[in-house]
């Protein structure tokens, strides 16, 4: 960590082995591209999984107010949760803004933040700010309940079959979207449907599932839209319901996992909702922005207008 005599505007949380190292690696060029653009910063390289949590708790309680993540998706979902765990009394005070190094960029996609460094100091430099709503996951981890904040996307089923061998590629330098694609049909060939019952706004019902996917925003996976019409900004969750459908289709049907059109299939539901529970006899694995949590029994909820983002071009369609 830099020590200034007086404290800076903003405090930048590194995660040098995002995007393969690309964190690390482009760290220089970004901090004189910030410096340029007369973005005044204090920083810190986080060393292990967690650190951007404990760290954006810590700069918060010692009067930051305003954060950005130089990494992925999960970095931006670490620094997300410290400052819930800071003690902030109103954690829509804190801004966070993103110069995206990571292999998916979905939560800066939706808001048009570029890959370019330059670009993307540039917004921060703008600083057009909006109030962003928060997802909440509750959810097990063993018999232990555990809570996670999210501000992309969260679901269970499939896709956290998919993230866990995605992160474990990632954690031996192996990343981008051919590996997320390549770990998507490598977890169909293994993956089985499981019975769940739903709850979405105190409606029920029981039904076999492929996954479902409760989103904030709408990109996940490296572009992939399985939330298309969620917005962060309106205080509701978007749900997608993939019910059993069977992995050839799937197979058949990938095409509409990225071009939009997945709320068209027979098989698929969509809801909008404040809350979504679901609860099932067999385990069924959960994750939140790109990282691995526990199991079900999950409840999912929405805190509107939470935190304060940076952003670029606007909701992108």
């Amino acid at each position: 960590m830099s020590s200034n005599s007086s404290q800076p505007a903003w405090f930048v949380i590194v995660n040098p082995n995002a995007g393969n190292g690309k964190g690390k690696k482009d760290w220089d060029i970004i901090s004189s591209t910030l410096k340029s653009k007369g973005i005044d910063f204090d920083f810190s390289f986080t060393s292990g999984k967690d650190d951007a949590t404990l760290f954006s708790a810590g700069v918060i309680k010692k009067g930051y107010r305003k954060i950005i993540t130089v990494g992925g998706d999960g970095t931006l979902n670490e620094v997300l949760n410290g400052v819930f765990q800071s003690g902030i009394d109103d954690p829509s005070r804190i801004t966070l803004a993103t110069i995206p190094v990571g292999t998916g960029n979905d939560w800066g996609r939706l808001f048009g933040i570029p890959l370019d460094h330059e670009k993307a100091a540039e917004i921060i430099k703008e600083g057009k700010t909006l109030r962003h709503d928060v997802g909440i996951i509750d959810y097990y981890l063993g018999a232990e309940k555990k809570r996670r904040y999210f501000i992309n996307i969260a679901g269970i089923g499939f896709e956290s079959d998919v993230v866990k061998l995605t992160n474990y590629h990632k954690d031996k330098g192996r990343g981008g979207k051919l590996i997320y694609l390549y770990c998507l049909l490598l977890s169909l060939i293994k993956y089985k449907n499981n019975i769940a019952d739903l709850e979405v706004d105190g409606v029920k019902q029981t039904t076999r599932i492929f996954s479902a996917n409760v989103g904030n925003g709408k990109y996940c996976g490296g572009g992939m839209r399985q939330t298309p019409d969620a917005d962060p900004t309106d205080g509701l969750l978007d749900v997608t319901v993939i019910k059993d459908i069977s992995k050839f289709e799937i197979i058949r049907k990938l095409k509409i996992l990225y071009d939009g059109t997945i709320l068209s299939h027979p098989m698929i539901d969509g809801y909008r909702c404040r809350s979504f529970k679901a609860v099932s006899d067999s385990i069924i694995f959960c994750e939140a922005d790109g990282e691995t949590l526990g199991h079900t029994p999950a409840e999912f909820s929405i805190l509107p207008s939470a935190i304060r983002i940076v952003y670029g071009t606007g909701l992108s369609q």
